[in-house]
């Protein structure tokens, strides 16, 4: 994950989409309120940490994933058919973009369908690139980086829910996971700035949002999973999020809460800032919640001390947040 929204940002963002429209700039949406009329619970399948960590290990296994590269061709291609092995019907989505410095890009959004039949859909995604160079580090700052929790974790928890999936005849509920490329190819720390420098962020899923892998493709909400791994990470409730979805969110919080996941989902609320769910919500109009390791009155960004830095690698990854984690988005999908 990259950078906060800046206004010049939104006014440039607010400049865009007046084009885009044609007449007014989009208002934000927010996800359907909830029916008066309250079901009882339905019980989840237990997520098992143990096996996404093994997806986390194995993606790291190959390498930094960066676009471009033979590591990310060969991540790739295991991503498409460990969708299809837990039973997705399985899109690749495959694109060329530009990044901050000119270079063209070659992408792969890969889109695992579960229950395609069914009209209504939740969408949970993550990215699973990883950052080109450690520009938030002292050593080595122009290396890539494994980028275990930073990609590799919310692609982690997503497989092992995809298998969880593929194993259940009890959802009536379509669902897409959807794995978003480049979106960690952002300006560097060292780069030049300017008003859309935030547009080189999320390449992957402004891509999607903008031609998605289905004409008229729409979902109920979505779920973003963004550095999900970490031991003793912080999950507040993050300000795009919050301006988009807040009741995507509200559910999201309270059935860490009702799980016993308190100590990691906290109430503080944090700067909105630039991830796939902005582009996922204004562009594609589906509501979307980003679950992020972001801690408020941390400065410059709350994202870690591990962000962006070659410190992003298997030792930092904790069963336990992963549990954490997966059992609340399961608990909110099974009970939607």
């Amino acid at each position: 994950m990259g950078t906060r929204l800046t206004s010049a940002f939104l006014l440039g963002l607010a400049a865009l989409l007046l084009v885009r429209c044609g007449s007014e700039p989009a208002t934000p949406r927010s996800a359907p309120k909830p029916t008066e009329i309250q079901k009882a619970r339905v019980a989840a399948p237990a997520f098992n940490a143990d096996s996404a960590y093994a997806y986390i290990a194995q993606q790291v296994a190959f390498g930094p994933r960066v676009p471009n590269t033979p590591e990310h061709v060969a991540c790739g291609d295991w991503l498409s058919r460990e969708l299809t092995r837990h039973g997705a019907d399985v899109i690749e989505q495959p694109g060329l973009v530009r990044a901050y410095d000119g270079t063209i890009l070659r992408i792969r959004n890969f889109i695992g369908q579960f229950r395609p039949e069914n009209r209504e859909r939740i969408l949970l995604f993550a990215h699973w690139d990883t950052r080109p160079f450690a520009d938030k580090d002292t050593l080595r700052m122009r290396e890539p980086i494994d980028g275990a929790n930073d990609g590799g974790s919310g692609v982690g928890v997503l497989l092992e829910i995809a298998r969880l999936l593929g194993a259940d005849s009890t959802l009536d509920v379509g669902v897409d996971i959807v794995f978003f490329d480049a979106e960690d190819y952002g300006t560097p720390e060292w780069g030049e700035k300017n008003q859309n420098s935030a547009l080189t962020w999320c390449l992957g899923s402004q891509y999607w949002a903008n031609q998605p892998h289905r004409i008229g493709y729409n979902a109920k909400y979505g779920i973003l999973l963004d550095m999900v791994g970490a031991e003793g990470a912080v999950f507040n409730k993050e300000g795009t999020s919050m301006a988009y979805a807040p009741t995507v969110v509200k559910r999201l919080w309270e059935s860490a809460e009702r799980l016993g996941y308190g100590d990691y989902f906290k109430r503080d609320v944090t700067p909105e800032t630039i991830d796939d769910n902005l582009f996922v919500s204004e562009f594609a109009g589906i509501p979307s919640a980003n679950i992020v390791h972001y801690q408020v009155q941390v400065l410059p960004m709350g994202y870690g001390p591990f962000h962006h830095t070659h410190a992003d690698n298997l030792s930092i990854i904790s069963t336990a947040t992963l549990e954490a984690v997966g059992n609340t988005v399961l608990d909110v999908v099974w009970n939607d």
